[in-house]
């Protein structure tokens, strides 16, 4: 396909996907004091399944980590699921810096330590949550589900229990989840840099150049292998944003570290279908996940 039509197509799928009007929350409880420490909830619309206590989809948004990306842009994706009976919780964290950026720059992305602290302090409090605002939800049948950077978040929430000894968001053992569909992550960070992804989002996430090769072990979900989580990649082969590389890469590294990780690889479609309720490859994600909850 020309370049030209695979770049109009890309502009077509961000505009269909951003053109959803955002769907409020049924309840918002926060984790922390930060005002970006709450994780926002909505409760199933439909009953299927065997009946009782329904999964829990927890939602991690992506943006590369930057602070203009919140979770709003996620909702309507959120509002599907929960339409398609899943209990959904969509997980806010600390961004990029909240100082205003310098004009014709980019904002930075992430924050280290900080967003690194929100996502494993909001699993922590998770269970605890889901009892008082979705008593319908099983937190024992939860599946992480990341887009993008939120994809790569979702991979390393999965892993906290092989963190290097010393990190402080380490588990004595797994995360009890069902599984992980991570969404065109930025699953791996030499390979992400190597092509500059979103303008080289992972360096600026652990802090700079610096810092790269000294916090990768603690962030990169490449180096955080085998997890024993049962783990689902979909990715657009039409994705301009993170490349079909990153996840195939993933995808080796963990097949190396002897553990197999599903990877649905979807023609024509690029980045934002994935999210997008409108697009036939929202319902092809929505059945990976159903596929580890129930």
């Amino acid at each position: 396909m020309p370049d030209d039509v695979v770049a109009a197509r890309a502009v077509a799928e961000e505009e269909s996907a951003f053109g959803h009007p955002p769907v409020d929350p049924d309840v918002t409880a926060a984790y922390g004091d930060h005002p970006d420490q709450v994780i926002d909830f909505y409760v199933p619309r439909v009953e299927v399944g065997p009946g009782g206590p329904v999964p829990l989809v927890v939602v991690l948004h992506g943006g590369a980590w930057r602070a203009p990306y919140d979770r709003r842009h996620i909702t309507p994706f959120a509002d599907y699921l929960a339409g398609r009976g899943f209990a959904v919780a969509n997980m806010e964290y600390r961004r990029g810096a909240e100082s205003p950026v310098p004009e014709g720059t980019s904002p930075i992305a992430g924050r280290w330590p900080g967003t690194f602290d929100d996502v494993a302090a909001a699993l922590d409090a998770l269970p605890a949550l889901v009892r008082e605002a979705v008593p319908q939800a099983d937190a024992r049948r939860m599946v992480l589900v990341g887009h993008s950077a939120g994809g790569h978040l979702a991979l390393w929430a999965a892993a906290r229990h092989v963190l290097p000894a010393d990190a402080p968001w380490r588990t004595g053992a797994p995360v009890p989840l069902r599984g992980v569909v991570a969404l065109a992550p930025i699953a791996d960070f030499a390979v992400a840099e190597k092509l500059d992804v979103c303008g080289g989002a992972a360096r600026q996430l652990l802090g700079g150049e610096a810092q790269f090769d000294e916090r990768r072990p603690y962030a990169d979900p490449a180096l955080l292998l085998p997890t024993g989580i049962a783990t689902t990649l979909v990715q657009g082969r039409g994705d301009l944003v993170v490349p079909q590389a990153v996840a195939e890469a993933y995808a080796d590294a963990a097949a190396k570290a002897g553990e197999v990780v599903g990877l649905t690889l979807l023609e024509d479609v690029g980045h934002f279908p994935l999210i997008d309720p409108a697009a036939d490859a929202c319902a092809v994600v929505a059945e990976e996940i159903a596929q580890l909850a129930w």
